[in-house]
């Protein structure tokens, strides 16, 4: 959406500002998200305001609340805006070619290896978008942070978004050599619960539940954490200097077993594996931008090193 040559501003952009406006929270986030400055967003607003001869917004210095005029031009100006962006792509990508910015929020340690290879296929195929890359394990608030998607490893807590499972992360249990000559050797796979233990505590914190890779029986016992992190690259480094076991993703493991440095205990038995989800909002339009690159995602997650065909279904809504 563009300045008109005139140095006014279309009533589309007008629109967008203000969408952007209300469901970012702030004229600032606004700005930041649209890449402009807060006073280009605030003057779009009060162009808006004057166009419709309506106050919308009711400023103070802490605070920001949609005035009733501006409640119904916030319903009316979203699916104004998203009409406006499908008849864009209906008209100019007649070939669904995207354009423009993909805003995706990925996990820490998956975001940064496993999944950059992907994307520079994506960037390959479309020369004509860029993708702003943001690592943090936390699922984001996609309107107000304008996160387009995101994929995300465990558990879905938040039953509002569309959820698709594209793979899954085997775990298995680890341990340094130098630990395990500590104690006595592991033969089965109650002897586990003797050893100090790590923990990844956005998976487990004070208990551990494998699986018998053949037969399905379960095993559990509780564990004291040494230490405990929010951080796969922390458990798993400490992990090699020997500070406990830990259950980690095999593929973050997989050079550390390859040189010794760490050993697979109990091999036949692994923690549930980890699913992996493409998450993105509910909406009547989504760009070719974000199609596209939810149809990469299940086209290549499942065949990235260190993951798995999900066994389970495809979406959870």
């Amino acid at each position: 959406m563009k300045e008109l040559s005139s140095g006014s501003t279309d009533r589309i952009t007008l629109l967008h500002t203000f969408v952007r406006i209300v469901e970012s929270g702030s004229l600032s986030a606004a700005a930041a998200q649209m890449q402009t400055s807060q006073p280009t967003v605030s003057r779009r607003l009060r162009a808006l305001e004057e166009l419709l001869g309506a106050r919308l917004i009711q400023r103070t210095t802490h605070t920001m609340k949609l005035t009733d005029d501006g409640e119904r031009c916030y319903q009316h100006a979203r699916r104004l805006t998203e009409q406006w962006l499908l008849l864009e792509d209906d008209l100019h990508a007649v070939s669904d070619e995207p354009v423009g910015i993909l805003r995706v929020r990925a996990p820490h340690a998956f975001g940064q290896d496993q999944l950059i290879a992907p994307l520079g296929d994506y960037l390959q195929r479309y020369p004509h978008t860029r993708i702003e890359w943001t690592l943090n394990d936390h699922t984001p608030d996609f309107i107000a942070e304008g996160i387009d998607c995101a994929i995300h490893v465990g558990d879905i807590t938040d039953p509002s978004v569309v959820a698709v499972l594209l793979a899954e992360v085997p775990r298995i249990v680890v341990a340094a050599p130098d630990l395990l000559r500590q104690y006595p050797p592991v033969q089965q796979v109650q002897d586990l619960a003797q050893l100090p233990w790590l923990a990844l505590n956005i998976f487990y914190r004070n208990e551990v539940l494998l699986t018998h890779t053949h037969s399905g029986e379960h095993v559990q016992f509780p564990v004291t954490p040494r230490l405990s992190s929010d951080s796969l690259y922390a458990v798993r480094r400490a992990a090699l200097i020997g500070l406990g076991a830990a259950m980690l993703s095999s593929w973050v493991v997989k050079e550390d077993l390859q040189a010794q440095r760490l050993r697979q205990l109990a091999p036949e038995w692994q923690a549930p594996p980890l699913p992996v989800y493409l998450l993105y909002p509910y909406a009547s339009y989504y760009p070719a931008r974000l199609r596209q690159f939810m149809a990469l995602m299940r086209e290549v997650m499942p065949r990235i090193v260190g993951t798995q065909p999900p066994q389970g279904t495809q979406a959870k809504l």
